[in-house]
């Protein structure tokens, strides 16, 4: 009968809808999430700069107006949440820290207001899993082109991780615009290179949106590619 009991207890909250902020609510992936958060039944806070540009109409939708590098706004915003998504971007910005900068601004907003349930969306390739890379990505890609958003990934990681919240770090491979199949592999072992280092952005989004009640990885950085 007790075991039963915690089973209920377990799958109330399972099933229970959340208030849910997403940090780069505008972008590729984080506007994927917010739809598939609102069709799981959350309330979602969308947090951008120019959250309009959401062309979602749903009366369980927040639009929030902020900037993450502001540390007052996004305190503000994180009040009240029961869980917090980040799919943080620079567009086209080889230089930005705004992940790295705007994850430690979430977290310090989550600390104070003691929301706890966090999951960030970094990359493959990012700790242990960059034996998981080829040579394409581990020399051109990440060891040159995009060495700077490699290290504000690895930063951001660093930064979840010492946080002593309840987090889940995402890290996908290369994103496509396909639709979403589920039919990719999730924790990836490190070392594991037959892949294809690529996944749908909706594919991302649903796992996102699917860690955010799920606890299986509960302080744990998982992969997830083809």
């Amino acid at each position: 009968c007790q075991l039963d009991t915690v089973s209920r207890k377990r799958q109330f909250i399972e099933e229970k809808a959340m208030k849910v902020i997403v940090f780069g609510a505008t972008g590729s992936v984080g506007r994927l999430a917010v739809e598939r958060l609102l069709a799981d039944g959350h309330e979602v806070t969308a947090f951008a700069r120019r959250p309009e540009a959401l062309e979602i109409t749903n009366p369980k939708l927040k639009r929030l107006t902020g900037n993450v590098m502001i540390p007052e706004e996004v305190c503000n915003a994180v009040a009240g949440q029961d869980a917090v998504v980040v799919t943080l971007g620079a567009g086209s910005s080889r230089t930005s820290v705004v992940r790295s900068k705007g994850t430690e601004h979430i977290v310090e907003a989550m600390q104070h207001h003691r929301v706890d349930r966090l999951i960030c969306q970094s990359t493959l390739g990012t700790g242990d899993s960059w034996s998981n890379l080829n040579f394409f990505w581990k020399r051109i890609m990440f060891g040159l082109l995009l060495r700077p958003v490699f290290l504000d990934h690895e930063r951001q990681e660093q930064l979840v991780r010492e946080s002593e919240l309840d987090w889940t770090i995402v890290r996908p491979s290369a994103f496509t615009d396909g639709p979403a199949d589920g039919n990719y592999k999730v924790d990836i072992p490190a070392g594991e290179r037959r892949l294809r280092l690529k996944i749908s952005r909706a594919d991302v989004a649903g796992f996102l949106t699917k860690c955010v009640r799920d606890t299986t990885f509960r302080h744990r950085a998982v992969g997830i590619s083809h």
